[in-house]
């Protein structure tokens, strides 16, 4: 199954959903007006060694409020086979098709892709917006690799820490993998993956060295609500896409481009200038009123995003009711008191965002600035 009917694109298409589930994430745009689109580009069904139909996946990246899921089942790896034979590998793909035409769940698109499953140096490496997974099926890795490339394939390293492939927890990359990279047939690195429920700040730094997009995915088999505790609040782990717009297109430049950050646990992982721009489409300031006859300012700092954030306080203006940690849960807001030493139409607040990475073991600096209105104006002494 190479053909994706017409009907799909409509039902599939990125624009927004007309009714999102009550748990779905919501991104602002970016302050240069690039949407965020969450996706998840790494799941398995019971058509390679998950436990649910992919119909599940689907309704589950709708709830979720993913703008696109790639159904990604291992190639080699068919522990179910007794019972679901699976010769051809993009069955699961069109039963994930045929279930969203028939749910109508407009706004997410889902995408054909396959798990090359291979024993080091090879590792585990994903391809996605595959046409027929099928061609992936080859005695020599390589081939795989370059069947997906020769279908215009975004391809990717995953889990690159996982521990019976690096029983030190250290992710690296092999000497074959390095050649990938270099032969311009792999693009892309796991920086998270929910099977593992871990982060790797080493991948992280290896995407920064090589050029590759940071990417964070669930790798799902079991139940999201399950593995992930969404009863209370839990969240799979995401790839933030900052795209041009919502089509397919843009989506698929955005991945090649690197313009990604990796979501799990709160901790928003990627480029700097990448995170950069997740970080201000979420926090704004908003100057409310000086306290009577003071010069210290009410300033609330409002949180637009799903993500808890922990901010540092590193400028030089201090507070009157915190100290310099701030915590801002999702989708809420945080009241400082900002001593305010001299006159000035603005407040500027200089901080480290803690559950940010943009190297091993760096966080973010940003700063939040407001106008300060003229009737705010700060008072004579």
């Amino acid at each position: 199954m190479k053909h994706v009917p017409a009907i799909v694109a409509v039902l599939a298409s990125l624009a927004a959903p007309v009714a999102a589930h009550e748990r779905a994430v919501v991104f602002p745009d970016t302050p240069d007006g690039e949407v965020i689109l969450a996706a998840d580009l790494h799941t398995h069904s019971v058509f390679s060694d998950g436990a649910v139909w992919p119909s599940i996946r689907v309704e589950e990246a709708h709830r979720d409020g993913l703008s696109v899921m790639a159904v990604t089942e291992h190639l080699e790896y068919q522990p179910h086979k007794a019972d679901i034979p699976n010769p051809d590998r993009n069955r699961s793909y069109g039963v994930a098709i045929e279930s969203l035409v028939k749910a109508q769940y407009r706004g997410l698109l889902v995408i054909n892709g396959a798990e090359v499953t291979r024993d080091q140096p090879y590792g585990h490496i994903n391809a996605v917006f595959v046409e027929d997974a099928n061609a992936l099926l080859t005695s020599d890795p390589r081939d795989a690799i370059e069947a997906a490339h020769a279908q215009g394939a975004f391809v990717f390293v995953n889990h690159p820490d996982w521990l019976p492939q690096q029983p030190d927890g250290v992710a690296r990359l092999s000497g074959y993998q390095k050649q990938l990279i270099a032969d311009g047939l792999l693009q892309g690195i796991e920086v998270a993956n929910g099977t593992m429920d871990g982060l790797s700040e080493h991948a992280l730094q290896i995407a920064l060295d090589h050029n590759l997009t940071v990417l964070g995915n669930s790798d799902i088999h079991g139940l999201v609500d399950w593995t992930h505790d969404a009863g209370h609040d839990g969240r799979r782990p995401m790839t933030l896409v900052l795209a041009a717009d919502r089509s397919e297109e843009a989506f698929k430049k955005a991945l090649f481009d690197g313009r990604t950050v990796a979501w799990y646990h709160d901790q928003l992982m990627g480029r700097e200038e990448n995170v950069q721009a997740v970080v201000r489409s979420c926090l704004s300031l908003l100057p409310e009123a000086f306290d009577g006859k003071t010069s210290v300012l009410a300033v609330t700092i409002k949180n637009a995003c799903p993500v808890n954030f922990t901010l540092q306080n590193i400028g030089e203006q201090t507070f009157q009711n915190v100290n310099d940690t701030i915590s801002i849960d999702r989708n809420g807001e945080t009241k400082v008191q900002v001593r305010m030493s001299k006159a000035t139409d603005s407040v500027a607040l200089a901080f480290d965002v803690l559950n940010t990475q943009i190297g091993y073991r760096k966080t973010l600096p940003t700063t939040l600035t407001a106008d300060v209105p003229p009737t705010l104006s700060v008072p004579s002494r």
